[in-house]
């Protein structure tokens, strides 16, 4: 069996940033430091961090006086920011910078007095973040296009249209278009709200898929990211599997298998992938080949606040050298 691995996979710049703020604070303030929410949907991520002191909460009420608190990558409401500051909560904001744009987008229109549409998945923690800058009723949400022919806006020539950055081009197209048919005024942002990251690894599964026997996506399956890589694979006629690791993968899949392609959603370590490729390997597969891609050089800065409190950290320890 031949192994070929999707490129680009895996983490993206937000996630990588994301996590390192995590891991900065830890070493900076000591466990136990709070996240709100999961800080990225992977399990085996979150169990690191929870394991070396992170403290996972769905809500500040858990989060006790005083103490250090993390915003996710997913990005939150303005009244969980309120609610932050009057109790005084000291905040890293891991908010990844792609989806800060689309917030900033919505500050925008709505200082123009403008409805909003959002197109995105109902229940996911970057939906909520995002419709929790404006008041509510300023925002409508869709998934479909059947949702748009529902949708009643109060001023249709009022309106502008966002989107949940971890969807692909070709889920937004469609309701894009409805929505320029229904609302043929209806503004929308200057450039697309998509992860570069999202586009990237969908368009290597596109070329990976149609030359693989069985594709493999490796993630979490409340990662948006990783379950649009699976849908993909599944609407490109391959037999297509999301699984978190290892542990998931079934010898009988692979009988007639000469082929085998595996990606990673934006949210999964790479030691998972090689954990899988051990096992296939173990099975008699072959070491794997990796396939041309996009190279991302995107990089994301850590919050100012952070980097200033580990500039003052070795400040501190230097002074305290040169005392001794």
């Amino acid at each position: 069996m031949e192994i070929l691995l999707a490129n680009p996979r895996g983490f993206c710049a937000g996630v990588n940033r994301a996590i390192q703020i995590v891991d900065r604070a830890l070493e900076l303030f000591g466990a136990p430091i709070y996240v709100r929410h999961e800080v990225v949907h992977n399990r085996h991520v979150v169990d690191d961090l929870r394991a070396r002191g992170a403290v996972f909460v769905e809500e500040l009420d858990e989060v006790p006086d005083a103490a250090t608190v993390i915003f996710s990558a997913h990005g939150v409401p303005i009244a969980v920011r309120q609610h932050a500051a009057a109790r005084g909560l000291s905040v890293f904001d891991a908010t990844c910078p792609l989806v800060t744009k689309v917030h900033m987008e919505v500050k925008k229109y709505s200082r123009e007095g403008m409805e909003m549409v959002l197109i995105g998945h109902a229940g996911h923690p970057e939906v909520e973040g995002t419709m929790g800058q404006v008041e509510e009723g300023m925002m409508y949400l869709v998934s479909t296009v059947a949702d748009v022919a529902t949708l009643t806006p109060r001023n249709p020539e009022k309106l502008a249209y966002i989107t949940q950055t971890t969807l692909s081009m070709d889920d937004t197209a469609e309701v894009i278009v409805a929505l320029r048919q229904r609302f043929p005024q209806i503004q929308g942002p200057k450039k697309d709200d998509i992860c570069y990251a999202t586009q990237n690894r969908q368009d290597a599964v596109k070329s990976l898929a149609p030359e693989v026997d069985i594709l493999l996506v490796v993630g979490a399956p409340n990662s948006s990211n990783s379950s649009r890589l699976a849908e993909l694979g599944g609407r490109l006629d391959t037999p297509t599997y999301l699984i978190e690791d290892a542990s998931q993968l079934r010898r009988d899949w692979f009988a007639e298998v000469s082929k085998i392609g595996i990606s990673a959603g934006a949210s999964a370590p790479e030691s998972l992938v090689k954990g899988i490729i051990e096992q296939l390997q173990a099975w008699g597969a072959s070491v794997p080949r990796e396939t041309a891609g996009v190279e991302e050089k995107v990089i994301f800065s850590l919050p100012l606040a952070l980097v200033q409190a580990q500039s003052r950290r070795q400040e501190a320890g230097q002074a305290s050298g040169e005392a001794v």
